[in-house]
């Protein structure tokens, strides 16, 4: 059983590392949902993932850091990085949790935060990745829950580069201050508005 479990633990962090595959019978999926403190809460809680990580995809620069990816003229957007087991949870399913949790149709940013480094995208590794991930986003175009296009960008993953230590499971860290800036950004009023208990 410890061997099991150090084995998990291992994949975990190699996973967590820029630019490394996936373990074998796993796979990664990276999504930008806006401020990385609010998408690693609802992916955790999610069974069959094995891990999350939040920290910067899309841009060029080398090791980006939190303060060079706030200017929003690097091309990075805030992500995170999900290894999941698709036997217990499905790539489909990862999106469903992903628009869920964000509003598509801004194309500034997402609620009170505005700029390049907060818009949305779903960062796919395969051509299957990219399909389903514009099926969902059609199904939801065709759901009659949006009255304005949905805007969140599908592209090709690239570079993912972790964030800074301290930006790691911030809802449990820093829980008074996450759920503080959860309702006074608008996300938790939106997201009771559009879904309600779904």
């Amino acid at each position: 059983m410890m061997m099991k479990t150090y084995a998990l633990l291992l994949m975990t962090l190699l996973a967590a590392l820029p630019g490394r595959a996936a373990p074998r019978n796993l796979e990664t999926a990276i999504f930008a949902a806006g401020c990385f403190w609010c998408a690693q809460d609802p992916f955790d809680k999610v069974p069959g993932v094995v891990s999350t990580v939040v920290g910067y995809a899309g841009g060029k620069e080398k090791d980006p850091t939190y303060e060079m990816v706030s200017t929003g003229t690097t091309g990075y957007r805030e992500s995170i990085k999900v290894l999941f087991d698709p036997a217990k949870v499905s790539y489909d399913q990862l999106l469903e949790v992903f628009w869920h949790h964000i509003n598509p149709t801004q194309g500034d940013g997402q609620f009170s935060d505005h700029d390049h480094q907060y818009t949305t995208a779903i960062f796919y590794f395969s051509d299957r990745q990219k399909k389903e991930a514009e099926a969902s986003r059609d199904r939801l175009a065709r759901s009659g829950k949006f009255s304005k296009p949905i805007v969140t960008s599908i592209i090709p993953a690239t570079t993912f580069s972790p964030a800074e230590e301290y930006h790691q499971k911030y809802y449990l860290k820093n829980p008074e201050n996450y759920e503080s800036y959860h309702v006074g950004s608008g996300r938790t009023d939106y997201l009771k508005r559009v879904w309600g208990s779904e």
